[in-house]
């Protein structure tokens, strides 16, 4: 069981992952994941690496599938939807309000335009955060410095990524 609270760096969640991998590749390898012989969770499993530049990876990759995968999508139907609507309501007049009391007037297909129009805007945010969400801290280790990882570990693992996952990732 993990504590409710943990630090920012994900560690105590990293250590238990560790632990869980650890003791189903034993199981799957034959071995009684008890006694931590055949796959040990810091040595085989973390092997050196830093939840500094792990958990802060873990996130960015599930944010960037997330967002590219599901998000997206249902955001490009949802602004379809308002645009639609907008044409389908243009010829509804309504009252428009302004400071909590009534304004102008406008047409409902004006206000589902304002809609699709917001909405295009947080598209327009959300897409230009993916290629910050795109570049991975993994090989960093503790402080940044990439000290005790391989020089080519960051590139390697943005390569593998971005093949196993069809998402261009980069170090």
């Amino acid at each position: 069981p993990l504590a409710i609270w943990q630090t920012g760096s994900g560690t105590q969640t990293n250590m238990n992952l560790n632990e869980v991998i650890a003791n189903k590749a034993t199981e799957i390898l034959g071995g009684n994941f008890r006694e931590k012989k055949l796959i040990h969770p810091n040595d085989d499993v973390n092997m050196s690496q830093s939840s500094n530049d792990t958990f802060p990876t873990a996130m960015h990759i599930v944010s960037v599938l997330e967002i590219t995968h599901k998000l997206l999508p249902s955001l490009e139907n949802l602004l379809k939807t308002f645009k639609d609507k907008s044409q389908q309501f243009k010829e509804i007049v309504k009252i428009g309000r302004t400071h909590l009391q009534d304004a102008t007037p406008l047409t409902l297909g004006q206000e589902f335009s304002g809609y699709a129009s917001m909405l295009e805007h947080s598209k327009q945010q959300i897409l230009e955060s993916l290629e910050h969400l795109r570049e991975l801290a993994i090989g960093g280790t503790a402080v940044g410095t990439g000290l005790n990882a391989h020089k080519e570990l960051s590139e390697k693992v943005a390569e593998e990524l971005s093949q196993f996952s069809g998402v261009k990732f980069i170090s």
